[in-house]
């Protein structure tokens, strides 16, 4: 039996791409986008009915330099969100855009529109995850969608203040980036290798799992952000973990036995101190963890460049003014 097999049978394997391909190939039960992997996909030629498509429906002029085009964008973001709905039996992650991610209100309306069209699209909206970045602004956000009955995917944490309140939120999910908290440690101790074992990502990740576990909270842990399979051994049990197709690929080859790290019933035997959080709290430890602070503004800044990145792309692609 495939590692990869064997890691299904204890934690749902999300696909880290907006590849539909890559998804029929290796058949995850959940997937997930964002703009990077929506920009990859976009400059295929099998998926430019999905975007023509979206520049069609789009409410604005997207060759007015003066005109934000995100409204485009979430209409893109729907027609692939719905395409990888059809060959998968779960959900699928789609991001509220990154600009949104100190405006509780904006982010709610922006969830909405999301909702809203997938609905208008035959799409339940259990089938949807909105992704959202674990500030404090988006935590309260995901607060108020969740009593809606729309679901959401705090995505860039890196704290375990940031998962805690996540959970105090009641949010259905929560996505702790593996790779990028190794990569600050990597940079910090100056070295090029961190054992999986020993790797900070990891060891953050089952903190928060043994946390989530000890105290009941539903709120789902999904590992991301990887940089080795070495890393998704290290977390198998974890209640999701979102791997990248090269990564998928490499585990479906591997027919090693899978020893499962995660465990709830241990989870549950362990001593632990309950964090309460309020605002305050919240932002003074979230300010004491200098790679927290410093990976939730790069990530921001990065998920609003890729946003750009692609409204840039489609003008260039689409405009006449732009090809002339």
């Amino acid at each position: 039996m495939s590692v990869l097999k064997q890691l299904r049978e204890m934690t749902t394997v999300v696909a880290d791409t907006g590849d539909i391909n890559s998804i029929k190939l290796h058949r995850p039960i959940d997937a997930t986008t964002n703009p990077s992997l929506l920009f990859a996909a976009v400059q295929m030629a099998e998926y430019q009915e999905l975007v023509a498509d979206a520049l069609e429906r789009c409410p604005v002029d997207i060759c007015d330099p003066s005109i934000n085009i995100r409204p485009c964008l979430e209409r893109l973001a729907v027609n692939f969100g719905k395409e990888i709905l059809g060959v998968i039996p779960g959900r699928v992650s789609v991001e509220v855009d990154a600009s949104l991610s100190f405006d509780t209100g904006q982010t709610i309306e922006a969830a909405r529109r999301l909702i809203t069209m997938f609905e208008q699209e035959g799409i339940e909206r259990s089938r949807i995850l909105i992704k959202i970045a674990s500030t404090w602004e988006g935590i309260r956000a995901g607060e108020v969608l969740e009593k809606e009955g729309i679901h959401c995917n705090l995505t860039l944490l890196f704290s375990f203040s940031q998962a805690v309140a996540c959970a105090e939120a009641k949010v259905t999910l929560i996505s702790p980036f593996v790779g990028r908290i190794m990569d600050w440690h990597k940079a910090k101790l100056g070295v090029d290798e961190i054992a999986p074992e020993e790797d900070p990502g990891v060891q953050s990740v089952a903190k928060i799992y043994n946390y989530f576990k000890h105290f009941g909270y539903e709120t789902q842990v999904m590992g991301a952000s990887f940089r080795s399979t070495g890393e998704i051994l290290q977390l198998a049990g974890c209640d999701l973990l979102t791997i990248a197709p090269k990564f998928l690929k490499s585990l479906d080859e591997s027919e090693n036995t899978l020893v499962r790290r995660l465990v709830p019933e241990q989870s549950k035997s362990l001593k632990m101190d309950r964090l309460s959080l309020d605002e305050n709290s919240f932002r003074w430890m979230l300010n004491e963890d200098a790679m927290a602070t410093e990976k939730l503004a790069e990530g921001i800044r990065l998920f609003n460049a890729d946003l750009n990145h692609l409204s840039n792309y489609i003008r260039s692609q689409y405009c006449n003014d732009a090809n002339n």
